[in-house]
C-alpha cells in the first residue's frame, strides 16, 4: 500500500501534467490559428514569394513562449506588442491574456519582462474600457516570490490605474488590492502597499473608508516586511488623505510604526522616518507639535543608528515642513545631538547638512543660531582634543564641503574670526578629500573677505604644502593647482603661485616634475595661449640650457603636452627649434627624447616644415652611436613618413 505522501505527489503530478497539457493545447491552438491566418492571406493574394507571409513572424514569436530556452521566451515575452498588434484587440483580450494569466509561472527574468510589457498593453485591448482585463495577470506577477518582479507589477498597475474610469476602479481594481492585500502569503501583502494611494482620490467614501481599513491592517501585520512596506508607502498615501482621516487613523499608525519594537526591524522605524516629511507637510503648524515632533525627536534618539541616520539624511527637507518657529524650538537641538552623534556615519550625514540647514534658518536668528549652537559643534569635530580621536576621514570631508559655504551667511568678521581657523586646519589633513574640498570652495570665502584676506591667511598654508618635505604632499597641492588658478583668476595666479608652479618642474621627484608638466596643460588651458607664451614658454625654452639633464629632458616633456594648447604656429616658431637644438645634446638620454617628441608633435606640422627641420633632425640621430637614440629615430622617421 502507497503511503500517503506518495499518494500525494502522485495526485501533483497528474494535476502538473493536467495543466502543462492544457497550456499546451491553448498556445497550439493560437499557433495554429496564425498559420490558418497566413494561409488564408496567401490564398487570398495568391501570393508566392515569402516576403508576403507577414504573419510567420508572428507565429515564431507565439510558438516561443512554450520553448525551452529561457532567451527564447524572454525574446518572445520583449515582442507581445507586435503578437496583440497581429492577433488584434478581441483575440488579445480572449485569447492572449487569459493564456498569459495561466502562464506565471516561468523564469524571473521572463516574468519581470511581462510585468514591464502589460503596463504598456491598455491600447492593445481596446482602451479604457476594457484595461481591467490587464489585471489577472498583473495581479498574479505582483505575488510572486521575486522582489522585483513584484515592483515591476506593482509600478504597471499603477500605471494603467490611470486608465481606470471611477467606477471601473471600484468594481475591478479596489477589488484587486482588497484581495492582495488580505493574501495569505506577506508577497501579496506588501504588493498591496504601494496600491491604495492610487485609487483613494477617484473612488466613493464607502470604499475609501474600507481602504483605509486595509491599510490600517496592514500596518499591524505580523510579517515586518509587510509592516516595511506599509511604512514605505506611508507618505504617498498621506498625500492623498483627507486631514481628518489623516489625524484620526494615519498619524497613529505611523506613531506606531515608528516606535516598532523588532530592534533587528529597524528598516520599518527608518522608513517611517521618510513619512514624516510627507505627514509634517501636510498637517497645520498647530498640529505639528503635538502630533509629530513627539516621535521625530524620539527618531532623532533611536537606539539604532540606521534610524538617526535617516533623520539626519532628511533633515533639511523635515525642517521646510515644520516651518521656522518649530525649527527654532525643537529642531536645532536635535541637529546639534546629530552632529555630535557617536556613529561617525550620523555625523557624515549631519554634516554635509550643515550648510543647508544654516541657510533655512529664520534670518532673525540666523547669525545668533550658527554662532552659539551650530559652529561650537562643528569645532567639536575638528578641535585638537578631538581630532585625534574621531578622524573619520568621512566626517571631516562631509564638513569642509559645506563649511566654506557658511561665509557668506557669517559675514567677513566672523569668518576671519572663527572660520579661517578651521580652514586652516582643514588645509593641512591627511586626507586628500578633506584639502580639495576647502580648495574647491575657495571663492566662497575670497567673494567675503577679499583676495587680499585670503592672500594673507590661506595661501600660506597652499604654499607652505606645496614646499612639504614629504612628496606626496607636493603632487596633492599640483592635482588642485588648476582648480584653485581659476578661483583666484590670472592676475593673482602670476603674482603668488607661477613661481611656484616653475619650481616644480625642476624637482628632484620624478613623479612631481611628470604632474607638474600636466598641470601647466591644464593652465594654458583655462588662461590661455596667448599667457602661455608671455608667461609660461621663456621659461620652459630656458630649461633647456639647464646644466642638469633631468631639466632638460623636462623642457622636452612640457613641448609634448603644451603643443596640443599652444597651437601650431607657436609649436613651429618658439618649441621646434628648441626640440632640435637639443638633438644635439651630450646626453642619449635627452637625444632619444627629441625623437619621441618630433613624433609625437610632428602630426601638427606642414610638409615643408616635416622635410627642412624635422627629418634632417632623425637622419642625423638614425646614424647616432647610441642604439636606444637610433632606434626611437627610426620609429618616429617611420610615423612621419606613414604620415605624409
Amino acid at each position: 500500500m502507497r503511503s500517503t505522501s506518495e499518494g500525494g505527489r502522485a495526485h501533483q503530478d497528474r494535476f502538473l501534467g493536467m495543466i502543462q497539457l492544457l497550456l499546451s493545447f491553448t498556445i497550439s491552438t493560437l499557433y495554429k490559428q496564425i498559420l490558418d491566418t497566413v494561409r488564408r492571406e496567401k490564398s487570398f493574394k495568391m501570393a508566392a514569394s515569402d516576403s508576403d507571409d507577414s504573419l510567420y513572424p508572428i507565429a515564431v514569436l507565439i510558438d516561443e513562449l512554450r520553448n525551452e530556452d529561457v532567451q527564447l521566451r524572454l525574446n518572445s515575452i520583449k515582442k507581445l506588442s507586435t503578437i496583440a498588434l497581429a492577433l488584434g484587440v478581441e483575440r488579445t483580450r480572449s485569447e492572449l491574456i487569459p493564456f498569459l494569466t495561466d502562464t506565471i509561472y516561468d523564469e524571473d527574468e521572463v516574468l519581470l519582462a511581462l510585468a514591464e510589457q502589460l503596463g504598456n498593453f491598455t491600447p492593445l485591448v481596446g482602451g479604457q474600457e476594457h484595461v481591467h482585463c490587464l489585471l489577472p495577470p498583473l495581479e498574479s506577477l505582483a505575488t510572486v516570490e521575486e522582489t522585483v518582479v513584484r515592483d515591476k507589477a506593482v509600478e504597471s498597475l499603477r500605471k494603467i490605474a490611470g486608465d481606470h474610469s471611477s467606477a471601473d476602479l471600484e468594481a475591478h481594481f479596489v477589488p484587486l488590492v482588497k484581495r492582495l492585500a488580505q493574501g495569505d502569503w506577506f508577497t501579496s501583502r506588501t504588493s498591496a502597499c504601494g496600491l491604495f494611494s492610487v485609487p483613494y482620490p477617484r473612488v466613493s467614501s464607502t470604499v475609501k473608508a474600507e481602504l483605509r481599513t486595509n491599510f490600517r491592517n496592514l500596518c499591524g501585520d505580523d510579517t515586518p516586511m509587510v509592516r516595511r512596506a506599509a511604512a514605505g508607502k506611508m507618505g504617498e498615501f498621506a498625500k492623498v488623505l483627507e486631514l481628518e482621516y489623516l489625524k484620526s487613523d494615519l498619524i497613529p499608525l505611523w506613531t506606531n510604526l515608528a516606535s516598532d519594537e523588532q530592534v533587528q526591524n529597524d528598516s520599518v522605524r527608518l522608513l517611517a522616518v521618510e513619512a514624516c516629511v510627507s505627514i509634517a507637510s501636510i498637517l497645520p503648524p498647530e498640529d505639528l507639535e503635538t502630533l509629530v515632533m513627539p516621535t521625530l525627536k524620539n527618531a532623532a534618539e533611536d537606539k539604532s543608528w540606521r534610524v538617526r541616520y535617516m533623520v539626519a539624511d532628511k533633515f533639511t527637507e523635515l525642517q521646510m515642513a515644520v516651518g521656522p518657529e518649530i525649527t527654532k524650538k525643537e529642531l536645532v537641538p536635535a541637529f546639534q545631538g546629530l552632529l555630535k552623534d557617536c556613529e561617525a556615519e550620523v555625523r557624515a550625514a549631519a554634516a554635509n547638512k550643515v550648510k543647508e540647514f544654516c541657510e533655512n534658518l529664520p534670518e532673525d536668528i540666523r547669525e545668533a543660531t550658527i554662532m552659539t549652537s551650530i559652529l561650537p559643534c562643528v569645532k567639536w569635530s575638528f578641535s585638537l582634543q578631538d581630532l585625534v580621536s574621531d578622524a573619520n576621514q568621512h566626517v571631516k570631508s562631509a564638513l569642509a564641503s559645506v563649511i566654506m559655504g557658511l561665509s557668506p551667511i557669517l559675514g567677513k568678521d566672523n569668518t576671519v574670526e572663527h572660520l579661517l581657523p578651521l580652514f586652516l586646519l582643514m588645509l593641512k589633513d591627511e586626507c586628500a578629500e578633506v584639502r580639495l574640498n576647502i580648495i574647491s570652495n575657495l571663492d566662497c570665502v575670497n567673494q567675503v573677505i577679499g583676495i587680499h584676506q585670503l592672500s594673507q591667511s590661506l595661501l600660506p598654508a597652499i604654499v607652505e604644502l606645496a614646499e612639504d618635505t614629504k612628496w606626496r604632499v607636493r603632487l596633492a597641492i599640483i592635482e588642485y593647482m588648476p582648480l584653485l588658478a581659476g578661483q583666484l583668476g590670472v592676475e593673482f595666479f602670476d603674482e603668488k603661485l607661477n613661481s611656484l608652479c616653475m619650481s616644480w618642474l625642476v624637482d628632484h621627484v620624478y613623479a612631481i616634475r611628470e604632474a607638474a608638466t600636466n598641470n601647466l596643460k591644464k593652465l594654458v588651458e583655462k588662461f590661455g595661449a596667448e599667457w602661455a607664451q608671455s608667461t609660461i614658454l621663456p621659461k620652459v625654452v630656458g630649461m633647456a640650457q639647464d646644466p642638469n639633464y633631468l631639466h632638460r629632458m623636462t623642457t622636452l616633456f612640457c613641448i609634448n603636452v603644451l603643443a596640443d594648447v599652444c597651437g601650431n604656429e607657436t609649436t613651429m616658431k618658439v618649441l621646434l627649434p628648441v626640440v632640435v637644438k637639443l638633438a644635439a645634446d651630450a646626453v642619449p638620454n635627452v637625444r632619444f627624447n627629441v625623437a619621441k617628441t618630433i613624433q609625437k608633435i610632428g602630426s601638427q606640422f606642414d610638409a615643408t616644415t616635416i622635410n627642412n627641420q624635422c627629418k634632417p633632425c632623425l637622419e642625423k640621430l638614425q646614424s647616432d652611436q647610441d642604439y636606444d637614440v637610433k632606434y626611437y629615430a627610426q620609429e618616429a622617421m617611420s610615423v612621419l613618413c606613414d604620415a605624409a
